[in-house]
């Protein structure tokens, strides 16, 4: 004996997905918070340029800065901050893994070039 009913999604899972259309609420303090840091930091990113600072210091503060705002945008207005940990894994190891290869390579190129000039020059 066959059943023809179709089975009905079930009520919790549609809200947690968001396929009802009122997905999560978050208050709009969290995003002016947010929006308030980020003008901070952009304020100490022009103060960097704006003391002179010179080297690995002006650009070690320059990209902390920089990693910082890019990370409170991902995790505040992307919604990252509140998705499942899998998910976040899925999204950040990748380019974090890029990173780790793109240093290796850079370490390879200059033992490569110092070899060259050792044995060339």
């Amino acid at each position: 004996m066959e059943s023809s009913a179709t089975p009905v999604p079930n009520a919790t899972h549609a809200a947690a997905s968001g396929s009802d259309h009122g997905g999560q609420q978050h208050s709009v303090g969290i995003y002016l918070k947010v929006w308030g840091l980020l003008f901070v930091l952009s304020t100490f990113s022009y103060l960097v340029d704006y003391a002179d600072l010179q080297g690995y210091l002006r650009w070690g503060l320059i990209l902390a800065l920089m990693v910082a705002k890019a990370g409170l945008i991902v995790a505040v207005f992307m919604h990252m901050r509140w998705e499942r940990l899998a998910l976040v894994y899925a999204i950040l190891i990748p380019p974090l893994a890029l990173l780790v290869l793109m240093a290796l390579m850079a370490a390879e190129a200059d033992y490569t070039f110092l070899t060259r000039l050792a044995h060339f020059g």
